[in-house]
């Protein structure tokens, strides 16, 4: 399993919910995931004790982290870790937006895939128990 964490815009304020990534396939001990088709891929570092203000995504992303731990946090108050591994799928390109701060002392490096609106991102909610 992938985790991710979707967050989107709902009422004009971003809301998120955990999830992952479906891995329907099997091949030699392995899953896969179907093909998600993406625009572009680009890099980018932020050194440890990195913050940023409240803002909305600039386009519909999945940001994958490969270095550093994050609190993200909603205009509401509303909080979420992000480590090492993890998927971020940003949908929240109107409203309020969120905020982050590092929470590490590592350094934020990670990958921006941007997604059309209209592909499938491959998120699949968690089921409430």
């Amino acid at each position: 399993m992938i985790r991710c964490v979707r967050i989107w815009t709902e009422a004009g304020n971003s809301v998120f919910e955990e999830g992952s990534i479906a891995l329907p396939h099997g091949e030699r001990g392995d899953v896969l995931s179907h093909v998600l088709g993406a625009r572009s891929i680009s890099f980018r570092e932020t050194r440890s004790g990195g913050a940023f203000a409240p803002h909305h995504a600039p386009t519909r992303q999945l940001v994958i982290t490969l270095a550093g731990t994050l609190e993200f946090k909603t205009i509401a108050g509303a909080t979420f870790v992000i480590r090492p591994g993890d998927l971020l799928l940003a949908e929240d390109t109107t409203g309020s937006g969120h905020s982050w701060r590092l929470i590490d002392d590592q350094p934020w490096r990670r990958a921006y895939v941007i997604v059309d609106a209209d592909v499938a991102a491959l998120f699949q909610p968690s089921t409430a128990s």
